[in-house]
């Protein structure tokens, strides 16, 4: 058995959770949030045969979507005249990580 940790942007989450279901996949999801932008995230945990791991792949990479996002960037101080403001910055987010594990013993009570 194996273990895979897909942690997906928040805002796709219900699109895999739904696909997920669909395919006949069950899940726990977990609230999480990324470090770098601190936004939120939800982490998949889906448990399945060796055999079915490349489909649950499938299935997340299918929901999720790479988008662009400006993020306020970090003020910038002048000698004179204190903190000035600056441009937003625009960041790549979205997509999934995806971690799989081998599982020795799993259980659903």
């Amino acid at each position: 058995m194996k273990l895979i940790f897909a942690i997906v942007n928040g805002d796709d989450s219900a699109a895999v959770s739904k696909a997920l279901a669909k395919n006949g996949f069950r899940a726990t999801k977990l609230a999480s949030s990324g470090s770098f932008l601190s936004s939120g995230n939800t982490t998949f945990l889906i448990c399945v045969e060796e055999n079915e791991v490349d489909a649950v792949i499938g299935v997340v990479q299918q929901k999720c979507h790479h988008r662009k996002q400006f993020i306020p960037a970090a003020p910038v101080y002048g000698p004179a005249t204190g903190q000035l403001p600056s441009m937003p910055v625009e960041v790549p987010v979205g997509g999934a990580t995806i971690f799989v594990t081998n599982i020795e013993r799993f259980e659903k009570l």
